[in-house]
């Protein structure tokens, strides 16, 4: 099936029928709670909730939007089942349960990607693949992952299957290819655990190299299956520019990138301070974070695998120096012991970037009164268009 295509009009929120809206599944889906909003209105309300959430430690400057809103998402993945009537069908997880909602087009996704999945599933049924049935535990095809290189167009397409074998692998790697030529590599993922996790721990490579490659901030990166890539990435960039102005380097900083994932913001900056530390839990993002460093023949880049709060604590027990901290956890926010082993060592500035403000208030509470922290400026970047989801990136200074 075409999948249908949304007028850049109707995006910027131009005047149309009020009854139907721009998703045909968005009430059934529940994962864009602004689709029907015209843009700027999307921004007014995220520029009013970062102020509600956050004045009280600092300014908030103006929001940044994006000038095309529609299909910025570089990461796509669908579930798939067995519907009575449809066959095998391809979607996501309607909000807050595990029922499936049928999607042919998505307003956020890649176009690109979107178009690989509808042949991926097409492709099943004519391969006489079975859906997974998470009830019975029943059934081969689990997800379909697809990862698109903003700048380079390196497409990767990950099968997560329920079982380790794909009967015909390689000839439904050449049917997809084939249909799809931007393809660049093809992976097959098991998860055979009863789990809300997508991806399993077992890969096989079976088209292409096993990753794709993107550029950002004028660095080039590889992103593997699990590695940690923000989703926006023309956003990235304005978010990132903005990282950077907040840290103020000289060339001369000891920077420590906490929640590195596979380097991107220590990388970014490595050209403008002294020295660079990553830390990151995921295995899988320290190695692409290592050779991120090697292919942009970066030489002052040490990444290390490590649970960031336990990380830092280690680093003020043993007394070393750090003049920034970029610190970009997951939507829980920090720990305390992070926070804490942050203001032992007492960097000059901390640049917090949160895709959380609620957490991001939290924490910043707990800075602020435990020390002479204060925020000195707080911008809100929309990463999520459509979404009521709002990335903030704050500077932190103290005392000195």
């Amino acid at each position: 099936m075409e999948k249908k295509r949304i007028r850049s009009r109707e995006v910027a929120g131009e005047k149309r029928d009020k009854r139907q809206s721009l998703c045909p599944v968005s009430k059934k889906c529940g994962g864009c709670q602004f689709v029907d909003m015209p843009y700027q209105e999307q921004l007014k309300r995220k520029q009013k909730q970062a102020e509600q959430l956050l004045k009280e430690f600092g300014k908030v400057i103006p929001i940044i939007g994006m000038e095309k809103p529609a299909h910025y998402r570089n990461k796509v993945h669908a579930v798939f089942d067995f519907q009575k009537g449809r066959g095998i069908v391809s979607g996501i997880y309607q909000e807050k349960s595990h029922r499936v909602v049928p999607v042919e087009g998505c307003l956020l996704e890649d176009e690109k990607a979107g178009e690989i999945i509808l042949s991926v599933r097409e492709l099943a049924k004519s391969f006489k693949y079975k859906a997974y049935n998470e009830d019975s535990g029943y059934g081969l095809l689990r997800h379909v992952l697809v990862r698109v290189g903003h700048v380079t167009g390196e497409i990767m397409v990950v099968l997560v299957l329920g079982s380790p074998i794909l009967p015909s692998k390689n000839h439904f790697a050449k049917e997809l290819c084939k249909l799809h030529p931007e393809i660049t590599t093809i992976l097959i993922n098991v998860n055979s655990k009863r789990t809300s996790m997508v991806l399993g721990e077992k890969e096989q490579v079976i088209y292409g190299k096993g990753y794709i490659e993107d550029e950002l901030c004028g660095r080039r990166f590889k992103i593997s299956a699990k590695s940690f890539y923000q989703v926006n990435s023309v956003q990235t960039e304005a978010l990132y520019a903005k990282a950077a102005e907040y840290a103020q380097l000289t060339g001369k900083e000891t920077v420590v990138d906490a929640y590195c994932g596979i380097g991107t913001i220590g990388l970014a900056v490595a050209g403008q301070a002294g020295k660079v530390i990553g830390v990151e839990l995921n295995r899988d993002a320290v190695r692409d974070a290592v050779t991120n460093a090697r292919i942009n023949q970066i030489k002052n880049a040490d990444f290390y695998q490590n649970d960031a709060g336990r990380f830092l604590t280690q680093m003020a027990d043993a007394g070393e120096k750090v003049d920034v901290v970029f610190m970009d956890p997951p939507r829980s926010g920090s720990t305390e012991e992070f926070l804490d082993a942050l203001l032992r060592i007492r960097p000059k500035r901390v640049v917090y970037i949160s895709c959380e403000p609620e957490t991001l208030a939290r924490d910043l509470k707990y800075l602020t009164g435990k020390s002479d922290y204060r925020v000195q400026e707080i911008t809100p970047v929309d990463m999520f268009p459509f979404t009521e989801n709002l990335e903030v990136v704050c500077r932190i200074s103290g005392k000195r």
